[in-house]
């Protein structure tokens, strides 16, 4: 079994930035085939952004504004995310990359508004 906790959410002015941080554990060696998913209330959770071992992956909508890296030793997973907008409100979630194959965390709450 995998677990995550997300954290560094949080409510931001637009243009802010963020910094999302997950940190793994259990079966689990390495945060290559991890990624970033998000779900914004009363849509769908969908891919945000992911780590290979071939480098990070972005969603096409979201290229520019986030990114994504890691610390392997820590099994820890970071997400910035910068000049935030209120369409980036939703919850933060990690989990497997290019599928989310694993139990779902908490997930981090991140509130852009004035």
């Amino acid at each position: 079994q995998v677990q995550f906790v997300e954290s560094g959410g949080g409510l931001v002015q637009p243009g802010g930035s963020l910094r999302l941080t997950c940190v793994a554990s259990g079966s689990i060696g390495a945060i290559y085939g991890l990624g970033w998913y998000r779900q914004a209330p009363g849509l769908e959770r969908t891919l945000v952004a992911g780590l290979s071992s071939t480098g990070p992956h972005y969603a096409d909508s979201l290229k520019g504004r986030f990114t994504i890296s890691g610390d392997n030793g820590k099994l820890t997973l970071y997400l910035q995310i910068d000049d935030l907008t209120p369409d980036d409100t939703a919850m933060y979630f990690c989990n497997g990359f290019p599928d989310p194959w694993y139990a779902w965390g908490q997930g981090t709450q991140v509130t852009v508004s004035s």
